[in-house]
């Protein structure tokens, strides 16, 4: 049980760093481009495009994190489940508190206020998923080194 949920969270994480790599560095930029005229239809079908991708990734993320924390690989530090549960409560408490606000100020159209703000508080989104993909690699290996994997 333990190196199935290794395994979900490392996919998971990998996964969603990936996207969050390309959501801060090719489609966020790229929100500034649309044209005002199209930016409300844009802005409806990305929130609802994005949602079907990560919203599924998240709650599995989410779910195996607090796993983890009782079942993970004896060889993994029990301040790796830990530090990787809190960076799920990191990325999921910016997702609520800023990125949802400022989404939803774009849905009435381009807001270059909000617009900004959701670019720069990405970055707590990105590094927090890196973190968490870094950490979570290392735990693998550990697991990998023990034979444990």
């Amino acid at each position: 049980m333990s190196d199935l949920v290794l395994l979900v969270q490392i996919a998971s994480a990998c996964l969603l760093t990936g996207l969050i790599w390309t959501i801060q560095v090719v489609h966020y930029p790229l929100f500034a481009h649309v044209g005002r005229e199209t930016f409300i239809d844009y802005q409806a079908k990305h929130a609802r495009r994005i949602t079907f991708v990560v919203g599924p990734l998240m709650l599995i993320e989410a779910s195996t994190a607090i796993a983890m924390i009782t079942f993970h690989p004896p060889v993994v530090p029990d301040w790796i489940p830990w530090t990787g549960l809190a960076l799920v409560a990191i990325i999921w408490s910016s997702t609520a508190l800023i990125q949802v606000p400022c989404h939803a100020r774009l849905t009435t159209g381009f807001d270059l206020s909000a617009y900004r703000r959701l670019v720069r508080s990405n970055w707590i989104r990105t590094v927090a998923w890196t973190a968490r993909a870094i950490v979570l690699l290392g735990a693998g290996w550990l697991a990998l080194q023990q034979g444990t994997v």
